[in-house]
């Protein structure tokens, strides 16, 4: 089983006991807290990943990450999957975690390059759309600015992408006129 599915399928297992012990909100806390702290700490993913490094050494260090700041699923959990040899995909579950809790909420990331940033007013009006198109109950927008644009902006939600930047517009216009000239 690929490491994916194998992330997705123990993610889909701690959304499902959250669900039945009602700390879905704190357990998934928990995942990001996790999913940063991992990706903040490339040491840490290291270990995780080092299959010499013993896995009571693995779980202690887990322990004294977590300790008193994620709920006790969350760390039986965690501790589970370094038992069962695992750790390795310990960053690519929880990131599985989230993706799977943003589907089931309605919550989507609407990644937003434009060339100078954004207004209040811009801000919710792409919020207004997006919900209004893909039928999203939130909209996390991540923002990006790019001076290479010109102006305008590309909108990327999910596998759907909108270019409407000025420097995207001058190259279809400079392909239509070398089309003509030739």
């Amino acid at each position: 089983m690929s490491e994916n599915k194998a992330a997705s399928r123990y993610a889909k297992s701690l959304i499902d006991l959250a669900k039945e012990r009602n700390a879905l909100e704190e357990i998934k806390n928990d995942m990001v807290f996790l999913e940063q702290v991992i990706d903040q700490n490339p040491e840490l993913e290291a270990i995780l990943r080092n299959p010499i490094v013993p896995l009571d050494k693995k779980s202690g260090i887990l322990e004294n990450i977590l300790g008193a700041k994620v709920n006790e699923a969350t760390k039986a959990f965690a501790k589970l999957i370094v038992n069962k040899g695992r750790s390795a995909i310990l960053f690519d579950i929880s990131k599985s975690f989230i993706a799977q809790y943003n589907a089931l909420k309605g919550i989507v990331t609407a990644y937003v390059t434009t060339a100078t940033e954004l207004t209040a007013e811009s801000r919710a009006e792409i919020v207004a759309i997006v919900k209004k198109e893909i039928g999203a109950n939130e909209v996390v927008i991540r923002e990006k600015v790019n001076d290479k644009l010109i102006g305008g902006f590309i909108l990327k939600v999910g596998d759907r992408q909108f270019d409407a930047s000025i420097a995207s517009s001058l190259n279809k216009l400079k392909k239509e006129f070398a089309q003509g000239i030739a």
